[in-house]
């Protein structure tokens, strides 16, 4: 059952943060505007009252359903799930999947944990368009292999599931993933797409009976900066936590 989080939902922006500055500099420098007021102009077309406004409340947005989940990510945003085995992550990102489908969106899913009927069945169970959808099953996923497998295909925005991150740490031939993250990461950026990672939390986050799980609890065969990915949410018994980067930081 998912459960909502304590924040006020607001609609996603048109485009990241970064994108409408570049908006309103385009503005400033086609009319007699300052910078502060382009900035306010392009916060009112998003439904602000200013740009301070804008910033202020994005800051606290966050989902409360599954079909919000969707809504809170932009293109090039990395995002990481993270939970303890049995607690339905992998269908959590399916059913972000579903809801990119729905958009006709080009949607992947890596894998190393299922077959292609489970996946397919699943899916085509809630909606689906398969049509957008490609299903990769190969022990080989790297950083170069998705980029491989999606840059000929994902000609408008899309969203590439991976279950799970550890695999770009499993063979030794491959980069570090720190490398590999920063790779896709810069990759998500430059093609305007989702890219979901899956993964484990430590064993030891069990022995927690009421204790929410943290950053810390991600599994790190290899350790990477963890302030790459830009949105992170972490299932545990009660429900689905969504932490801001600004709490991504390693004790």
């Amino acid at each position: 059952m998912f459960v909502p989080v304590n924040w006020r939902f607001q609609m996603k922006l048109s485009a990241p943060l970064h994108l409408l500055k570049s908006r309103a500099k385009a503005i400033k420098k086609n009319s007699s505007l300052t910078m502060v007021e382009a900035l306010d102009h392009i916060a009112k077309k998003e439904g602000y009252l200013s740009w301070s406004s804008l910033q202020t409340q994005q800051k606290h947005v966050l989902p409360k359903t599954k079909q919000e989940v969707f809504a809170y990510l932009n293109p090039g945003d990395l995002m990481l799930i993270g939970a303890r085995p049995g607690l339905r992550k992998t269908q959590f990102a399916l059913d972000i999947l579903v809801q990119a489908l729905v958009e006709d969106r080009y949607c992947y899913f890596f894998s190393f944990e299922y077959t292609h009927s489970n996946i397919s069945n699943y899916l085509l169970d809630d909606y689906c368009n398969t049509k957008y959808l490609s299903i990769d099953l190969c022990d080989e996923i790297s950083a170069s292999y998705i980029i491989d497998k999606t840059k000929s295909t994902l000609s408008k925005p899309g969203v590439i599931v991976v279950d799970y991150l550890q695999l770009l740490d499993q063979k030794r031939s491959n980069s570090d993933i720190q490398q590999q993250l920063k790779t896709l990461k810069a990759y998500a950026k430059e093609r305007d797409f989702i890219i979901i990672f899956i993964s484990q939390l430590d064993r030891s986050f069990d022995e927690k009976c009421d204790v929410l799980p943290t950053i810390n609890d991600i599994r790190m065969p290899n350790e990477f900066d963890v302030t790459l990915f830009n949105k992170l949410m972490l299932i545990h018994g009660k429900g689905q936590l969504f932490l801001q980067p600004a709490q991504f930081e390693l004790n």
